[in-house]
């Protein structure tokens, strides 16, 4: 295993994360939720063997169930790892059961740790914007409760890059915790964050933890064209982040080759694409059967060679939006050129 310290913090964490919102203690509401019982033990405990340190849950995943028992799972290991749980979604039907308010962050950290059997966690994490919370507000209650020792370390997940570099700002005015790292969802078919939220990650020094980093199991390298997608395969079950279904299968047939070229995966191809991303700190991989899981760890040994990687940059770049195309169209050529080769700059005619 590989590891990286979380942002500009001193908690090194795996490269690879466990992912738990496939865990359940006997979830009966359908959904992604399907491992319960001594199949949690062993897909917890294979993660552990091959080094993975950093586990990830949320209060929302699977009704609360997910938090429960991923604690009980790692309950004799909790020394040995980093855990980071969410706080924001419905939990209830009560108006105030939601949100990044002072009133549902303290109540809702509370029935985490309850759920989690533990007094702490390592990384308490936004989990989604709320717009109609003050950022003040949200950013207080989430230093109180690192102060109060209910959380060693705060983070983001979801927030659009504005909020992110105006919280960074307050954290660092009001001496608040400062934001460790941002979950993200981020893969070959979603780069999105390479436009705005990468750039503000690389200036604050903040790590990023990539979710989804297959696409709902798209890059899983199961699907083809042609071929839909089967009754019990989570592209079925719940929504994958939006993509051009044309690019995704032309984009199919490049890791096919790729994985060939490789001798690996068309998954851990995927996956060793992001890993080779510097502003990547983590990619955090689910798994409901242990073959699976195998397959996903397998990605932290392969290293893309240069030519690949540019070759899967080129086929999935972003479109360029506004004001980013204007920027690199009113750029300095003079100056460009000149970096380009490494020659001095002239501010005038020669004489």
């Amino acid at each position: 295993m590989q590891y990286r310290r979380l942002g500009n913090s001193g908690l090194i964490v795996s490269r690879l994360a466990f992912g738990a919102l496939t865990l359940t203690r006997g979830n009966t509401m359908g959904g992604l939720a399907t491992v319960e019982g001594a199949a949690v033990d062993a897909l917890v405990g294979q993660a552990l063997d091959a080094g993975v340190n950093f586990f990830d849950t949320a209060d929302i995943y699977a009704d609360g169930q997910s938090e429960e028992v991923l604690g009980k799972a790692l309950a004799s290991r909790r020394a040995e790892v980093a855990i980071a749980t969410k706080g924001m979604a419905r939990t209830g039907p009560g108006v105030i059961q939601a949100g990044l308010s002072k009133r549902h962050l303290h109540w809702a950290i509370e029935q985490s740790l309850r759920r989690l059997g533990t007094d702490w966690v390592d990384v308490y994490i936004a989990h989604n914007d709320d717009s109609l919370t003050p950022l003040e507000e949200t950013l207080e209650a989430l230093d109180a409760i690192v102060r109060a020792g209910k959380a060693r370390y705060v983070g983001f997940s979801n927030w659009p890059a504005w909020k992110v570099a105006a919280a960074l700002e307050l954290q660092k005015a009001n001496g608040w915790a400062p934001f460790t790292h941002g979950q993200m969802y981020y893969s070959l078919l979603g780069r999105d964050i390479e436009r705005d939220l990468v750039p503000l990650t690389e200036r604050y020094g903040t790590g990023i933890t990539v979710w989804s980093p297959l696409v709902g199991g798209f890059l899983s390298g199961k699907y083809r064209r042609g071929r839909e997608a089967d009754a019990g395969d989570r592209l079925s079950k719940a929504d994958a982040p939006p993509f051009d279904p044309e690019v995704g299968l032309a984009l199919l047939e490049t890791l096919t080759s790729v994985a060939e070229e490789v001798e690996a995966s068309v998954a851990q191809v995927a996956l060793a694409w992001l890993l080779a991303r510097s502003a990547v700190t983590s990619v955090i991989i689910g798994a409901s059967k242990p073959a699976q899981l195998a397959e996903n760890l397998g990605a932290i040994a392969l290293q893309l060679p240069a030519q690949i990687i540019e070759r899967l940059d080129a086929l999935t770049a972003p479109p360029e939006l506004y004001p980013h195309w204007h920027w690199r169209r009113a750029a300095d050529r003079v100056v460009a050129e000149a970096l380009r080769s490494e020659e001095p700059v002239s501010g005038g005619r020669a004489s």
